[in-house]
């Protein structure tokens, strides 16, 4: 193989073992989308049994159910990693198929912001019914 440090236009060896492009950051992106993605499995699976497990016990249920430290700690852990895996789609989305520059950059800040406040008013909300507030 060829010495590429003579070409400072090519990637280095090294470079393309650890996957880093010339933004550095394609690979941390698509890394965290998949661990994201695996994180969602257990949270996902945990969700819809319990979830099944109440239905049609009504109201009361669902808040003994989220007043449980367990409950409460899983349900955060899932409505984070949830809007955080969809801002992490939605960038890539955007990055794909929006060709103006500024709309792009405007586009993904507001979806992050909108996730970080869904997020945000998630876990207030389950911090409420844990607390009985």
């Amino acid at each position: 193989m060829a010495n590429t440090s003579s070409n400072p236009g090519l990637r280095t060896q090294l470079g393309r073992v650890r996957g880093l492009g010339s933004a550095k950051a394609g690979s941390h992106h698509w890394w965290l989308s998949r661990l994201t993605s695996v994180a969602l499995i257990p949270l996902t699976l945990w969700f819809v049994f319990g979830a099944l497990s109440i239905v049609g016990d009504g109201h009361a249920a669902m808040v003994e159910w989220l007043s449980s430290p367990f409950s409460a700690v899983m349900m955060i852990l899932f409505v984070g990693v949830t809007f955080h895996h969809t801002a992490s789609g939605i960038q890539v989305v955007l990055e794909d198929y929006v060709h103006s520059e500024s709309v792009k950059m405007a586009a993904i800040i507001a979806a992050k912001f909108l996730c970080f406040a869904l997020a945000v008013a998630g876990t207030f909300a389950i911090l409420k019914i844990a607390f009985g507030g």
